[in-house]
């Protein structure tokens, strides 16, 4: 009888979070949470900064 070695839960749990697929997407939903808290922020002092480049960006209107 052969004995067959099961890779543990961890090391598949490893191997699907660190694959490029996983991680691009991780960093595209970041930046995009990023961007998407920065321009739509009701805080004065962030809003002022970015007032023209919410409206040059993508006609992203605030007003």
């Amino acid at each position: 009888m052969t004995t067959q070695t099961h890779p543990s839960v961890l090391t598949k749990t490893a191997s699907v979070t660190l694959s490029t697929p996983v991680q691009a997407t991780l960093y595209v939903s970041l930046c995009a949470l990023t961007l998407w808290t920065v321009y739509f922020t009701t805080n004065p002092a962030i809003h002022d900064r970015v007032h023209s480049v919410r409206h040059h960006t993508l006609l992203v209107g605030c007003h």
